[in-house]
């Protein structure tokens, strides 16, 4: 079978490889949910086999060693699997490998990769990964990931060298790889008292006794279901725990849906069936318990319901990607927010924590840890919430969703009596905002593509800054 990738997919495998043959072992590729991560690290795979290379995939889940395997399998790559559902093929040139079962066999099994392939890479820096990895110091190394970062947030320097970036959700959706996602933020639970863990995320714990004990939640989750998104729509709910979900599953199912509940501990034939299911048109409402954040592939889903408070950027990513993908009939994603994680409304103000899952994100293989600011919902786009339908939007005289005008602000302004004293700009601060100046005229002056991708080279920027920029003032020129 010939595959071919999309126009962005192979500039991908073309950056990967010029960077690997200019002496960089260590490559990490960015790509959003759905955009073909795994088609890409296949092509450069059957690339690598061509050449009579040994390649070698690590995936942490049986559901994404099979996914790979079966990519293999179509890009006509001979390989085993190492797996304990599989029969040990040691022989064959390529091989996809379950970590957990790798690294407990890695004086046992003689094979040593020429290309190790990391899919989910932002697990990369775990321990079973490292010590793979350690192993197999000589090899070059690709990781694929959605969401380049830690749970704190930190890049992932410490693995790779350098990284490519593909596109952009939003330019993924522009291109009609992905769907819209349509965002409302109803009814929250109060998650003021969550406080991170030395991990970066929230304790599980915690999340799970919060979400738990507010059963009113549960009756907002029903209604806004019914009057957001309706019968008929496959809809995944991420829960906080198996307690949580099996109380939200038996609400739905008690309002008359098809609900079920899937997590680590169902039996794989039935987790199989409930998640086909969401195809098929048996399951409506699958509650979920840290299932379907990773490599779940089912393009039916049209809703995500947000029902785990969470702290990291990457949990959040992985989560609502579930729902963007692209199948017939569907042309949005609804993502119904019960937990502030897109953000929520402080004092009349609707204060951002992860925002938009389109918005344009400058990734980083830096290590250091972001400085949090004393508000931890500090906007970074600029957000308003609709107060009738609670639809998430940018910023606009009405509501794009139901059409509700906004009363327009005027501001009162207050005088008062005093002296003018002349205020002399420090040294210091006035240096600063002239090379500011200087940069804002420099990226003014900058009208191609090639011309802001040195500016961002020379900065130090994400090749994503040059595009984002680019296409925004072509969009602008429409």
């Amino acid at each position: 079978m010939i595959i071919t990738p999309r126009p962005y997919q192979a500039d991908g495998t073309n950056a990967i490889r010029t960077a690997m043959q200019g002496g960089n072992k260590r490559a990490l590729y960015v790509l959003p949910t759905g955009g073909g991560k795994t088609i890409v690290f296949s092509y450069i795979a059957q690339l690598a086999a061509a050449r009579g290379k040994r390649v070698l995939v690590l995936a942490h889940r049986k559901e994404l060693v099979k996914q790979a395997s079966d990519k293999f399998t179509m890009f006509g790559i001979q390989h085993g699997v190492i797996h304990p559902d599989y029969k040990l093929d040691i022989q064959k040139q390529s091989q996809v490998a379950s970590v957990q079962t790798l690294v407990n066999r890695l004086d046992k099994i003689d094979f040593n990769p020429d290309l190790i392939v990391v899919d989910e890479a932002h697990h990369a820096c775990a321990g079973q990964w490292a010590r793979i990895l350690e192993h197999y110091s000589n090899s070059f190394v690709l990781g694929v990931t959605a969401t380049p970062c830690r749970t704190d947030g930190r890049g992932l320097g410490d693995v790779f060298q350098f990284m490519v970036q593909g596109p952009q959700i939003y330019e993924l959706i522009k291109m009609g790889f992905l769907v819209e996602p349509e965002i409302f933020c109803p009814a929250q639970i109060d998650t003021s008292k969550l406080r991170r863990t030395s991990s970066g995320d929230y304790s599980q714990k915690r999340v799970a006794a919060l979400m738990e004990s507010d059963k009113s939640l549960v009756g907002d989750i029903i209604k806004t279901h019914q009057d957001k998104i309706g019968r008929g729509v496959p809809t995944v709910a991420f829960c906080a725990s198996i307690k949580h979900a099996e109380t939200v599953s038996a609400a739905f199912a008690a309002a008359g849906y098809r609900s079920h509940v899937v997590s680590g501990k169902t039996e794989k034939t039935e987790r199989v069936r409930i998640l086909d299911g969401l195809a098929n048109g048996s399951s409506e409402i699958v509650c979920s318990v840290d299932v379907i954040s990773e490599g779940t592939d089912i393009p039916s889903i049209g809703a995500a319901l947000l029902l785990r408070p969470t702290a990291s950027l990457g949990l959040f990513l992985q989560q609502v990607g579930r729902a963007l993908r692209p199948c017939a009939g569907k042309d949005r994603a609804i993502i119904v927010d019960h937990v502030g994680n897109v953000g929520r409304m402080v004092n009349g103000v609707f204060k951002v924590k992860h925002g938009f899952p389109q918005q344009h994100r400058d990734w980083t293989l830096s290590t250091t840890k972001k400085r949090k600011s004393k508000n931890a919902d500090e906007p970074t786009v600029n957000v308003r919430m609709c107060s009738e339908c609670f639809f998430v939007h940018k910023p606009a005289p009405k509501c794009p969703s139901c059409g509700h005008n906004y009363p327009v602000q005027h501001r009162e302004i207050e005088t008062a009596t005093g002296s003018m004293q002349a205020v002399k700009i420090p040294e210091n601060v006035l240096k600063l905002q002239q090379e500011k100046k200087r940069q804002r005229m420099e990226v003014g002056r900058a009208r191609t593509l090639p011309e802001l991708q040195q500016i961002a080279k020379k900065r130090g920027y994400s090749p994503g800054w040059a595009r984002h920029i680019f296409y925004s003032r072509q969009n602008k020129k429409r």
